[in-house]
């Protein structure tokens, strides 16, 4: 920018011009030399010209203009008070207060109150308001309870703007109860305040308390606002639909969100007709509605269903083409994801975000295609999408799947801030690749770095030692997560850890610890007892184990399949001859073995029966 390209216009003694040359500012070193020319000129020291430059520029999006009209407000309006009606007159305060309440810094709002409070400038309502929106933006209770206490010393308290904006606060912050107390003191209320309360109570799952509320409250006051929450709160719950349903019906007016939050509930609770059923007569839909019904088709199977929809579409946006992906994901139609996403890049014009190539990502994993894989992770990285996130960990996760650990490990390696899902996927790429020592070298790094692991991590090693037949391992893993971590084991842990023992050959240990778990072992557990106990000759034990399976999961093939090996292996062929037919005649078959090759670019399928 040319500082001197308007000097006709005399920027540097007049107002308006001067704020116009700074507002066309692009870099911090275009608002320094206005700065240094303005210096030079004495011009900076007229107060109209500061003041109206904070007033412009204290909220501005671009950082340094923002910090410019700060450093100016503090030079020029806290550190030398030109006038008395100055300090009296808090309105210039409040706008930088608002400036830093509602941007990337708001505790510097509650630093300026007292800046305030030490200078002799009154505090008014809106400064006091705008400090609670920063406690409760920051979660500051302790603070904002010293401010309340400050609002009802000054007097301010009968003020229904403040006593609202304490109610917000207490709830933003989860104070439920405080937000009663004051809500319950008030003299009067007006929707907000019933509002807010109800908004509250819904969030925090206590529907009862907001309907409750919502029947005391004034029928004039009900707008809008208080109906779609009612509606959402009970809508999100089975038992609460039929309520919501009621609570529409008797709506005055209806707008998006109420119609919206409605399909939403039907959808949740997979009654897909019934959310038909208010689809089709909607006087209006956007792009939620069509998201809402795509996403609750796919998550019952229903993935034509759901495509039909989105080709009906008049406009799609990324979370639209998200949730079409996602659901034939969910359903194993990768291929047609893949195209969805094609179709998305080249024909759009939209620009996909992290949720749509960690869903890409995931189609590629299933498909197991490491060409695919590859040209992904050059498209990613050419598109400058970090992988601190979720991103990350679909990236290690989908190289795993593909059969490259060694792809997956440099991805992983070369992401500097990592979270402890990066770790955990990279564990669980290790587990599956058979490589037992190295997941277990990666727990102990983990415990070098005191990075702290959770449930997942120790799930992912344990599995690790399962594989490869790591037995003081999985149970230094196991003791570790109990006694150092103080983490419960779950299912998933002590499925593991009779998977370690029963395939070291130690049947009666793992017979023990199943007898011992604090909760009840799944057919999961029981089958993987029951295939070590045929692996290693332990046929009474394992007959006793099968009986059970059947009698439990009676529909399970894997155990009937057990069970006819087992048999066939002791020769006992009128026995497979019986599981057999029991078989035949409950109807169940065999879920046939599924491998995939990738040759010459070509995915190949094959089955074994």
């Amino acid at each position: 920018m040319l500082v001197f390209a308007h000097c006709q216009h005399h920027p540097w003694s007049s107002i308006s011009p001067t704020i116009h040359l700074l507002g066309s500012c692009k870099t911090s070193e275009d608002v320094k030399k206005i700065h240094s020319r303005l210096i030079t000129t004495g011009f900076i020291k007229n107060p109209n010209l500061t003041t109206r430059i904070v007033l412009a520029f204290a909220s501005s999006r671009r950082p340094f203009l923002a910090q410019f009209a700060r450093c100016l407000f503090h030079e020029y309006h806290v550190r030398s008070v030109s006038t008395v009606e100055e300090v009296k007159d808090p309105f210039l305060w409040n706008a930088v207060i608002k400036s830093h309440s509602h941007g990337v810094d708001p505790i510097k709002a509650l630093f300026l109150l007292c800046l305030m409070l030490e200078n002799g400038v009154p505090v008014d309502k809106f400064s006091l308001s705008l400090v609670l929106k920063a406690c409760s933006r920051l979660g500051f209770v302790k603070e904002g309870t010293q401010i309340h206490g400050f609002v009802i010393k000054s007097g301010a308290w009968a003020d229904l703007f403040l006593q609202n904006c304490l109610i917000g606060l207490y709830i933003k912050c989860g104070c439920l109860g405080f937000a009663r107390q004051v809500f319950d003191r008030m003299p009067q209320r007006d929707s907000v305040s019933y509002n807010s309360m109800i908004d509250g109570y819904v969030k925090c799952g206590l529907v009862e308390s907001a309907g409750e509320l919502f029947d005391l409250m004034p029928r004039e006051k009900k707008n809008l606002i208080t109906w779609n929450s009612m509606i959402g709160g009970f809508a999100q719950r089975e038992d609460g639909v039929n309520v919501a349903l009621k609570l529409f019906d008797e709506m005055p007016v209806k707008d998006l969100i109420s119609w919206n939050s409605m399909i939403d509930g039907y959808v949740k609770h997979g009654r897909m007709e019934d959310a038909k059923g208010l689809f089709d007569v909607m006087p209006r839909r956007d792009v939620v509605t069509w998201a809402i019904m795509i996403d609750g088709y796919g998550k019952l199977g229903l993935v034509h269903e759901a495509k039909s929809l989105f080709d009906q579409m008049p406009h799609r946006d990324v979370v639209v083409y998200n949730s079409m992906m996602s659901g034939y994901v969910q359903n194993r139609y990768h291929m047609e994801a893949l195209e969805v996403f094609n179709h998305m890049e080249k024909e759009s014009h939209l620009s996909p975000d992290e949720t749509t190539l960690v869903i890409v990502l995931s189609a590629i994993a299933q498909l197991g295609r490491l060409s695919k894989a590859i040209d992904m992770h050059l498209y990613i990285v050419e598109k400058q999408f970090p992988l601190s996130g979720k991103l990350g960990v679909a990236l290690i996760d989908m190289y795993s799947k593909c059969g490259s650990i060694q792809h997956a490990m440099r991805v992983f390696e070369g992401i500097g801030s990592k979270s402890i899902d990066h770790w955990n996927a990279m564990i669980g790429g290790l587990a599956v690749h058979g490589l037992g020592e190295s997941a277990f070298d990666m727990l102990l790094q983990i415990e070098r770095r005191s990075i702290k692991p959770d449930h997942i991590t120790f799930v992912g090693v344990l599995n690790a030692c399962s594989h490869s037949g790591l037995v003081k391992e999985g149970l230094l893993c196991f003791e570790l997560m109990r006694r150092k971590h103080k983490i419960e084991p779950r299912l998933q842990h002590y499925g593991c850890m009779v998977d370690i023992l029963a395939r070291s050959g130690s049947i009666e240990l793992a017979k023990n610890l199943i007898e011992e778990m604090p909760i009840e072992p799944n057919d999961v557990i029981w089958r993987t007892f029951l295939t070590a106990c045929n692996h290693h000759k332990e046929f009474e034990t394992g007959e006793l184990v099968a009986k059970h399976l059947i009698l439990q999961a009676g529909y399970n093939p894997s155990s009937y399949v057990l069970l006819s090996n087992m048999y066939a292996s002791n020769g006992m062929w009128k026995d497979v001859r019986r599981v057999r037919t029991m078989m035949k005649e409950k109807k169940i078959e065999k879920l046939p073995g599924c491998s995939w090759i990738e040759l010459d670019g070509r995915v190949h399928e094959f089955l074994c029966r």
